[in-house]
């Protein structure tokens, strides 16, 4: 990496002015963040840095704003806090709560007793008067009194006999009711199930984090489908014959050479939305019922624009394409009246599919509701735990609705460091922190809500973007960016204060890289930490970490969906899969032999604690061929449940189990580092051979019985 220009102080004085760091550590040293890069960085907050006289006029304009302003552009605090406002002498403040009610302001401090909510603070002074948002967000989350243990699921990939073609919201309330009612438990962590952009099949890469995808709707299953027409219900048989065959093609794929099964079958996303939107606009044809209408039009008015802004962005996408950067130029704004005027056009027709996509929103949120009801019905104290991702397409309908708290030319990813030197560049485009800031944090505040709305829990991916993320300006690769700051009192403020009224618990995703005191202000605030077995080391030693001086609020699982499955991990088949696909940067045999040295000083670690008496596969490390298939299945499936027995010994809140290990999937469900190369978020759950499985035969799995067994403590088998 070439030496990055040294930046003048003037850039640097500018650069922290606006959160941006001017250095960042690898892991070997700071390393100075480049004059050309904190230059674009700055314009995408609309600041021009490219001279010194512009950078001396930016900062003179940053003091004078600062002078003249008597209130912040907004505030948040926590409740029961006594916060100094530093108004000038003789100004009159009070705060009007979001009941109506008004409360003075005494001593310029704000009172500690405010209730917790989204209120406004007001001043008065001798010369001037201002009003600014205040958000009260409470002190802490509630966390579980009681622990929980419940299945990670990518949703998309847990097909049942009667799904079209993917795992859907049906599909969901089943997998609830089985695992609460039969297995004990009280938790269904899923995949983020945002709104998709058609040809990207990463749930990480959505077109919208605030609305669902409808591809996870179950159209024959929608109340108005009981009243078609002898002809539309003839079409939607027709339809569902067609399901089938998508479903077919996943769960039963033709055999390969010399009659192997191929890897398995995959979930074609486009054809199963397109076969899907040809059923709802049936089901969507169909008058609703007077009761029905009510509860439609109350739907549509506490959604608002919110929503409006979502469904006319889908249905300009299906005229001009998904990418509205390449849109006519007077459509790219939500503002601009030229997008009023299609909505309410002479043809109608994208009137129409406005009206279209709005009631898509409907039906997906009462489907959610559903499996909701269903996991607490089954007696899950949780339920189903939705997943948000760090941000969205560019191109997508976030991005377009969002402009004006979104940074133009800017993607998020990581830094350089031992793992990815070339650092990563995730495609998505960040929050603006100060234009957060000056819309009182709505848009984070509505995002939240609405992702909340029908969740017992919340998984925020990369949490530590609540800090701070790594920007990259456009055309520049991920070694040149820097990390901007967030306000993390006001970003952790607003998510308690949703959280909160959801009724739901907080995971943050904190693995990889964490700045020191991360994980303490995450844990101060309630938010539950995720911590993954093969990860958990003594920092001094380098060994297994015991099971009790695990932390206590966290998540505890074996893997994730970007890591090995623990089939994977028992046999090293990973690192096979790695070094095929080009992605080791040591020969195989160094690889491979740290792999099994990873894995054997955890079955080490689980035979000082009685769990495991013997390596459960014959006389060495692993079995000749480095497979479980055959004979060693049954040691295999010791040693899962051994692993799973370990988890339940630390004093972990909550414990995750991923659910293809119920069954023995050795397949991740995404490889980092590829894209063609493997099919990832395109399959579904298999067995040891790759062969795909039903949501009916995972549930029938005589591993799925075991680990539920295990994970109510019913059993205390030992090896």
């Amino acid at each position: 990496m070439a030496e990055p220009d040294v930046a003048e102080p003037d850039l640097r004085r500018l650069a922290a002015a606006y959160g941006i760091d001017t250095e960042y550590d690898p892991g070997s040293g700071p390393v100075p963040v480049s004059a050309e890069t904190l230059v674009d960085i700055l314009a995408a907050f609309g600041v021009d840095a490219s001279s010194a006289a512009a950078r001396e006029a930016a900062l003179a304009a940053l003091r004078e704003q600062a002078e003249g302003r008597l209130l912040p552009p907004c505030l948040v605090v926590r409740s029961g806090h006594s916060v100094p406002l530093g108004l000038p002498l003789d100004t009159e403040a009070w705060v009007e709560l979001e009941d109506g009610r008004s409360r003075p302001v005494s001593f310029n401090r704000l009172p500690t007793d405010l209730p917790v909510g989204r209120h406004t603070l007001c001043a008065r002074a001798r010369t001037q008067a201002a009003a600014a948002p205040l958000i009260v967000a409470p002190a802490r989350l509630d966390v579980p009194r009681e622990r929980a243990w419940g299945f990670l699921v990518q949703l998309y990939s847990v097909l049942s006999q009667r799904s079209w073609g993917i795992g859907d919201l049906v599909d969901l309330n089943q997998l609830a009711w089985w695992s609460g009612q039969l297995l004990g438990a009280g938790f269904v962590q899923v995949n983020p199930l945002h709104s998709a952009l058609p040809g990207e099949p990463s749930p990480y890469r959505p077109s919208s984090r605030r609305y669902p995808d409808p591809i996870h709707l179950r159209p024959e299953l929608l109340p108005e489908a009981a009243y078609l027409t002898p002809d539309q219900r003839s079409r939607l048989t027709e339809l569902e014959g067609r399901a089938a065959g998508l479903r077919e093609a996943v769960l039963n794929p033709p055999e390969g050479e010399e009659g192997k099964p191929p890897e398995a079958g995959l979930i074609d996303r486009d054809a199963v939305s397109a076969l899907k939107h040809q059923a709802l606009a049936l089901v969507h044809a169909v008058p609703r019922q007077p009761g029905r209408e009510a509860a439609y039009q109350a739907f549509l008015e506490r959604e608002g624009e919110a929503l409006t802004d979502h469904a006319t962005w889908c249905a300009l996408a299906e005229v001009h394409g998904p990418a509205w950067r390449g849109w006519p130029e007077e459509l790219r704004d939500p503002r601009n009246p030229a997008v009023e005027r299609a909505r309410s056009g002479d043809s109608g027709e994208v009137a129409a599919r406005v009206e279209y996509h709005r009631w898509l929103q409907w039906c997906l949120d009462e489907q959610l509701a559903e499996a909701q009801q269903a996991a607490r019905g089954a007696g899950m104290p949780i339920g189903i735990v939705h997943d948000l991702a760090v941000g969205a397409h560019p191109e997508g309908a976030d991005a377009w609705a969002l402009q004006r708290v979104i940074a133009p030319g800017i993607s998020v990813g990581a830094p350089p460091d031992a793992f990815n030197p070339h650092g990563q560049d995730w495609g998505l485009p960040p929050w603006r922190p100060d234009a957060l800031a000056a819309a009182g944090y709505r848009p984070w505040s509505e995002l939240l809500r609405g992702v909340l709305r029908r969740a017992g829990g919340l998984r925020v991916d990369h949490v530590m973007g609540l800090f701070r993320l790594w920007w990259i300006p456009e055309g520049r690769p991920p070694t040149e960016g820097a990390y901007v700051r967030y306000d993390p009192e006001a970003m952790l403020g607003v998510l308690a204060l949703e959280a909160e009224r959801a009724g739901s618990v907080v995971i943050g995703e904190d693995l990889g890289t964490v700045e020191p005191g991360v994980r303490e202000a995450l844990a101060d605030r309630g938010v539950i930490g995720t911590s993954v077995l093969w990860f958990e080391r003594d920092h001094g030693t380098g060994e297994p970490l015991p099971a009790e001086r695990w932390r206590d609020l966290c998540l505890a699982t074996l893997t994730t969906h970007d890591l090995p499955s623990t089939a994977a991990r028992l046999t090293g088949s990973y690192v096979e899969l790695r070094d095929r696909l080009g992605l080791l940067a040591r020969p195989l045999e160094e690889e491979q032999a740290d792999a099994d040295e990873d894995r054997e000083e955890w079955l080490g670690e689980l035979a000082r604690e009685g769990l495991l008496a013997v390596p459960p596969y014959g006389d060495g490390p692993a079995a000749d061929d480095g497979d479980f298939a055959g004979p060693a299945a049954e040691g295999r499936d010791e040693a899962v449940r051994a692993l799973h027995r370990f988890l339940l010994r630390t004093p972990a809140r909550l414990l995750g189990v991923w659910l293809p290990d119920v069954v023995g999937d050795p397949r991740p469900q995404n490889l980092p580092g590829t894209s063609n190369e493997y099919p990832n978020w395109r399959l579904p759950v298999a067995d040891p051979d790759g062969r795909p499985v039903s949501l009916e035969e995972i549930t029938a799995a005589p591993g799925a019985a075991a680990l539920g067994e295990v994970m109510r403590g019913d059993s205390e088998e030992e090896g």
